[in-house]
């Protein structure tokens, strides 16, 4: 028997055996979505380039030639994307920022997806006044329009990326809540956790080993379909100069740099928004695609 049908056996002889034929499955399904394939592409790419920076790009991002290198323009002779006005090289830059990106989105997700399927899934498994407090609170969180309410805290926390990465956060994780508990309520009178609950396992016990598994696929999706407004919102704060401080090679503070420069010199914040544009892309399609296989509310 070959591996491919040892994943694919209607008639499993292990718990391992399912859950990995259930995983080729799924990636069966995702690998027929072109689009949702080309997401795929373009976030392992932007992992690698963020990886490899170091040995990717050409020229030192922090330091550049007043004299000789300034402003030049695409395809110039060592500069394939063009210089900005401080004579540094705008691809080496945005390489290095690839790094900073995927790092503000991987510390957004990690502090941010916990707290929302805490709250979510506590408020929808006991109800009552539990939920009631927890969703109200999640409630007024959630009026504030995100880069608004990002902008309040780092103003308070000061200016700076790991102040702007828990400001992003803060504002990131009630709509994961909100997901989970929808998803809590449609489980919890289901038998399986009644047996649980005769079996004498605790309200933690039952929300971490049977609730949150089931939540996940759902939030998955929705975290993945989140990272592109997280990209946004780390270039908004950069460009008003609250995210990663200069000269760092951030994506949203090198279009605030160039934006004097438009009219004449408009490589400058016109490659950085394409960086940004074509990222979030990526993770949109990449959203989609796996909404279309995890979600089994849409399967055909």
């Amino acid at each position: 028997m070959t591996t491919r049908e040892w994943l694919l056996s209607d008639n499993p002889v292990s718990r391992r055996q399912a859950r990995l034929g259930q995983s080729y499955r799924t990636w069966l399904d995702f690998r027929r979505n072109g689009l949702a394939m080309f997401g795929l592409a373009i976030v392992l790419v932007l992992v690698l380039v963020a990886i490899f920076a170091p040995w990717l790009a050409p020229h030192d991002p922090l330091i550049g030639d007043l004299r000789t290198t300034r402003l030049l323009p695409p395809l110039s002779e060592g500069h394939l994307l063009g210089t900005d006005d401080q004579g540094r090289d705008i691809l080496s830059r945005l390489i290095w920022g690839s790094r900073i990106t995927l790092a503000v989105v991987a510390l957004v997700v990690v502090i941010a997806t916990p707290v929302g399927l805490l709250v979510g899934t506590t408020a929808g498994y006991f109800g009552g006044w539990v939920d009631t407090v927890l969703m109200r609170f999640t409630d007024v969180v959630l009026a504030f329009p995100k880069l608004i309410l990002a902008l309040a805290f780092v103003a308070a926390l000061g200016p700076g990326i790991e102040n702007a990465i828990i400001a992003i956060s803060i504002t990131a994780w009630p709509p994961y809540a909100r997901l989970a508990r929808a998803e809590t309520l449609t489980i919890r009178n289901s038998d399986f956790i009644a047996a649980t609950k005769l079996q004498g396992a605790r309200p933690a016990r039952i929300i971490w080993k049977h609730v949150v598994p089931l939540c996940m696929s759902s939030v998955i999706i929705r975290v993945t379909l989140d990272m592109a407004g997280i990209i946004l919102t780390a270039a908004g704060l950069g460009f008003l100069g609250l995210g990663a401080q200069p000269p760092q090679p951030e994506w949203g503070a090198m279009i605030a740099g160039g934006r004097n420069f438009l009219v004449d010199q408009w490589w400058v914040a016109t490659m950085p928004g394409l960086a940004i544009f074509i990222v979030s892309l990526g993770f949109n399609l990449l959203g989609d695609g796996l909404r279309d296989v995890l979600d089994p509310r849409r399967r055909t």
